[in-house]
């Protein structure tokens, strides 16, 4: 009975949509989320995807039936604004993203109060409706994960640089200005578009969870890379297929599932020698 409802699964359209999209997205924040984490930018992608509702708000009220392309640009003005914020004031990071955050989620709050018949959609991206997407969403993630993780891989050695010591980075010839902004615009684009995926609630989970489950297990950055590829792979895939079998919420079940991955890894890191495994560092 459990095979064969396997195999319908596999046979089902949306199913293999959902798996698809599961397979690009996944692994993809997790290769951004190394970097955030190691940055210590977590609260920033999760000020972008909460600033993401005042885009989806306006879309709506402008009548679109998809939403996309005004969130990533309401995205991508309140990371503009917090990097114009931090360089022409002294206010904390924190301070700035916190003010960004909460203005947004009113301005979305307001615009939806004065819209009526928009409840589901707006439910989808709250929480997260893989099921749904579209083959245009399939396309759109799988041209997302091939140009940026290209692109990540190629100046690879320039990013781990900055990301350790941005000084010495500077020092080395390595263009930290523009490299910061091309950082957080890539980083800015995922996360608008993994909110199709995970929804605004949940989207940063992916960026956080597998690089942290793969620094319990890594001795450096390179097997940090490679292990959070795999555990972003496998929670969200995996994720998929246990909302299918248990007939509960997409969303939250790959979140649940890379943490079950993130309690492993640190298993293994307490009953493993020290000797044999350091944390991974830049």
């Amino acid at each position: 009975m459990f095979r064969h409802t396997n195999i319908i699964m596999f046979t089902e359209p949306y199913m293999q949509r959902a798996l698809l999209a599961a397979l690009l997205l996944g692994p993809l924040c997790a290769l951004l989320g190394v970097f955030v984490t190691a940055r210590r930018m977590s609260f920033f992608s999760d000020t972008i995807a909460h600033a993401a509702l005042a885009g989806i708000a306006l879309g709506l009220w402008m009548g679109l039936f998809d939403p996309t392309i005004p969130m990533v640009l309401v995205s991508l003005l309140v990371a503009a604004a917090i990097l114009w914020l931090k360089e022409k004031t002294e206010l904390l990071s924190d301070t700035i993203m916190a003010l960004l955050l909460s203005g947004s989620v009113a301005v979305g709050i307001i615009i939806l109060s004065l819209l009526k018949g928009s409840r589901g959609q707006i439910h989808s991206y709250l929480f997260g409706d893989i099921l749904a997407i579209t083959p245009q969403d399939v396309w759109m993630a799988g041209g997302l994960f091939f140009i940026i993780g290209a692109g990540i891989f190629a100046g690879l050695s320039s990013l781990t640089l900055l990301t350790a010591h941005e000084e010495m980075a500077h020092v080395c010839g390595v263009r930290v200005r523009p490299l910061n902004y091309l950082f957080v615009l890539v980083l800015t684009v995922t996360v608008a578009l993994s909110i199709r995926l995970l929804g605004i609630i949940l989207v940063t989970s992916l960026l956080v969870i597998p690089p942290a489950a793969a620094w319990c297990v890594s001795r450096n950055l390179r097997q940090q890379i490679l292990f959070s590829l795999l555990i972003g792979l496998s929670g969200s895939v995996g994720g998929v297929i246990l909302s299918y079998q248990l007939d509960v919420p997409c969303g939250p079940t790959i979140v649940l599932s890379c943490i079950a991955l993130f309690f492993l890894a640190l298993f293994i890191r307490v009953w493993r020698p020290e000797r044999q495994l350091a944390p991974a560092s830049p």
